[in-house]
């Protein structure tokens, strides 16, 4: 018998959500992505709750027990409920009626095993009942144990139910697989044969899932298969996988976090308008396209982007042109980082002004920076 030991689950909310149920004679598991991360070990963010209670009965439950309940998606079995202070899904089970690979037609269910098998991943499909027992119904703490990713069964429904689940099978892979298992053939095999799938996401969802997969530690062997399989050409033309483990070794030898952005900025020559970025991270991706093909050196690039900006364009240009980054080179960043132009606008009046004032601080910047900031305010005062 697998039992989850973890505050998260022995705190007093979601003890109480699950009570409100089990004490009104229903089922209630905490299930999914919670019960999934506790056994790798990983971070967990939110707790899900799946019940055999209809969202009718989950409110009229928690209002009994004193505890505040939200309709959040109860068209589809969800009920928002608040304990604590913290809001806590709980979800009818369900079965897939009918699904036009983006959303689905659900029934509820009175069995734990139907709505497991609705779900994508093995790894997914796991239970645990308020004393942490764990509930197995399709075998997927083995697959967590060997750290194997696997559709429910047949893969190529699985995927024609949602076709996001393509990008999540990479992202999974990414973030829990074991490098040296490879990746599931059947699963392969059933993307390959469904990339035109790809087509009917919007261009929201496939940014969310790229940008998760970005995040993982190490997430170019995942790339390379999306590459290979044809799917990264299929959502980003243009877009290549060859620089990203150059790009990914790079960040481990300078101990540099990962970072989405950067990462995206490594696939090359997609255009990005193909997905939808933030403001802020629409700006930073042109920003380090900019910086990687235009011809400032080091301590241009630190001085007029930043340190970590400039970090970034060296870490992509040693990548993307398969060259080691030079040791030297960020520690140069780190001190142009710090320099401060001693010429202000008020050293130039009144013999300059308007447009020509601005050529002229930009003029002599140049030759400050060129002279590796050496040149004094009054050296530069004195230049033609």
């Amino acid at each position: 018998m697998t039992v989850i030991r973890a505050e998260w689950l022995t705190a007093r909310a979601p003890q109480a959500v699950m009570a409100a149920l089990t004490d009104g004679g229903h089922q209630a598991y905490v299930v999914g992505g919670c019960v999934r991360n506790a056994l790798l070990g990983a971070p967990v963010a939110d707790v899900d709750i799946a019940t055999d209670a209809r969202p009718a009965r989950i409110i009229a439950l928690a209002r009994e027990a004193g505890l505040k309940s939200v309709p959040t998606g109860i068209d589809h079995g969800t009920v928002t409920v608040v304990a604590d202070g913290r809001g806590y899904e709980v979800t009818t089970f369900r079965a897939d009626v009918d699904t036009d690979g983006r959303h689905a037609v659900v029934r509820f269910s009175n069995t734990l095993e139907e709505d497991a098998r609705r779900r994508d991943f093995t790894m997914n499909a796991l239970y645990a009942d308020a004393d942490g027992q764990v509930i197995d119904p399709l075998s997927g703490l083995a697959d967590i144990i060997a750290r194997r990713i696997r559709f429910i069964e047949d893969p190529v429904r699985r995927i024609r139910e949602d076709y996001l689940r393509i990008l999540r099978f990479f992202r999974f892979s990414a973030w829990y697989a074991a490098p040296e298992l490879g990746f599931d053939a059947d699963a392969l095999a059933a993307i390959a044969g469904n990339l035109d799938g790809l087509g009917q996401l919007s261009r929201e969802r496939i940014s969310g899932e790229l940008t998760k997969l970005l995040s993982a530690p190490d997430p170019a062997p995942a790339v390379a298969t999306m590459a290979q399989t044809g799917v990264l050409p299929r959502l980003l033309p243009g877009a290549t996988a060859e620089a990203l483990p150059l790009l990914v070794d790079g960040e481990n030898q300078t101990e540099t976090g990962p970072e989405p952005i950067r990462r995206l900025a490594a696939l090359g020559g997609f255009d990005s308008a193909q997905l939808r970025l933030s403001r802020a991270d629409g700006k930073r991706l042109a920003l380090l396209r900019e910086g990687v093909g235009s011809g400032m050196g080091v301590a241009e690039l630190a001085y007029r982007l930043g340190y970590d900006t400039a970090r970034d364009v060296l870490l992509l240009r040693s990548a993307l042109l398969e060259q080691p980054l030079d040791p030297d080179s960020l520690r140069v960043a780190e001190v142009a980082a710090h320099q401060k132009f001693p010429v202000r606008a008020q050293d130039l009046m009144p013999g300059y002004s308007g447009r020509e004032l601005g050529a002229r601080l930009d003029h002599l910047q140049d030759l400050w920076i060129a002279s590796g900031f050496s040149l004094s305010r009054a050296d530069l005062l004195k230049k033609p």
